[in-house]
């Protein structure tokens, strides 16, 4: 029995959580022999991708959970949670370092092994960015968010990694321990900025913003490829649950089309879109008689409905498919509402 997308990502998910947690010991290892902030803020946010990772592997069990009647969309919507709660954890693990960074420059700590700090940093560093890239390269193959946010997170915290080897490697050189304090501060700062972007973007998943590019995406793609009887594309709105897009728009046919004509020509526009793109879509649309003002635009030859003659191709793109109008040559004074 071949194994199923949502247990393929599961599986990675495990591993990653299990990577991550041999990463965070020797992280921990490191701060254990040199006692310093600048490599504990390294160790902390070892903390944070392990629950991170954690609870993205609670989301994707989640919602790889079949549609109910209490969630007729799914359980998509828990990689946004997933994916704020990794920002939260991030933004607090920050203010914890700079915080006892602060109050070390009253109570100094001695520092020692920086040569041996040296190179568990090396290891740990290098192995969180190689499993980062290595799950962007799964999360592109099987379409994930929140596999990608894992991976684009542990990449970043790589190159953190290296931030840190550097100061690191500077206090080593120079004799120079008091900068440990500060080189803390400035990692934990950084850290913060990224902790503060995911929790963006988790509100803007949770909140359904636009994606612009999607919907262009779909918008151009649907142009290229449109027939003559779909009149125009227009009120068109794009949600995404996990790695499920759902798309509806209003579309105009003929208005003498039979019910069979027009679920013939939606299940086309259905068929195009699906076929486009790389994530599962589940697309509906509400078909919308032509009026007398589209035939100017309309492409349908042989009509013999027509009140005016065709004058022009109207291009679909993301200002005229995504407002709730019918396409016109002409801006009338009150909108005709589909």
């Amino acid at each position: 029995m071949s194994e199923t997308r949502e247990s393929k990502i599961l599986r990675i998910q495990q591993v990653a959580v299990g990577l991550g947690l041999i990463i965070m010991l020797v992280k921990f290892t490191a701060y254990y022999f040199t006692h310093s902030n600048t490599i504990l803020t390294d160790a902390l946010e070892g903390i944070v991708n392990i629950v991170a990772g954690t609870f993205a592997l609670y989301s994707l069990i989640l919602s790889s959970k079949p549609k109910d009647v209490d969630h007729p969309y799914g359980h998509g919507k828990i990689e946004f949670i997933a994916t704020g709660f990794e920002g939260v954890l991030i933004v607090l693990a920050s203010l914890l370092i700079i915080w006892k960074s602060f109050l070390s420059f009253f109570h100094p700590e001695e520092i020692h092994h920086l040569e041996f700090g040296v190179i568990l940093i090396i290891i740990s560093g290098s192995a969180n960015y190689l499993l980062g890239f290595y799950l962007e390269n799964k999360a592109e193959q099987y379409h994930s968010r929140i596999l990608d946010a894992d991976g684009k997170h542990l990449k970043a915290d790589g190159y953190i990694s290296l931030a840190i080897l550097l100061g690191v490697i500077f206090i080593w050189l120079t004799g120079r321990k008091e900068l440990d304090n500060i080189f803390a501060i400035m990692a934990g700062i950084f850290i913060s900025y990224t902790g503060f972007r995911l929790m963006r973007k988790s509100l803007s998943g949770i909140m359904d913003e636009t994606d612009t590019a999607i919907i262009s995406s779909i918008i151009g793609h649907l142009n290229t490829n449109r027939r003559a009887p779909w009149v125009d594309v227009h009120n068109m709105r794009v949600i995404q649950y996990g790695s499920t897009l759902h798309v509806d728009c209003h579309v105009t046919l003929p208005w003498y089309f039979t019910l069979e004509q027009s679920h013939s020509e939606i299940e086309s526009i259905a068929q195009l879109i699906n076929e486009h793109s790389q994530y599962p879509v589940e697309v509906f649309i509400h078909p919308d008689p032509c009026l007398p003002v589209c035939c100017k635009l309309c492409q349908l030859s042989g009509c013999n409905m027509r009140k005016y003659a065709f004058e022009k191709r109207v291009e679909w793109n993301f200002e005229n498919a995504t407002v709730n109008r019918k396409h016109q040559l002409d801006e009338p004074r009150e909108l005709s509402r589909a």
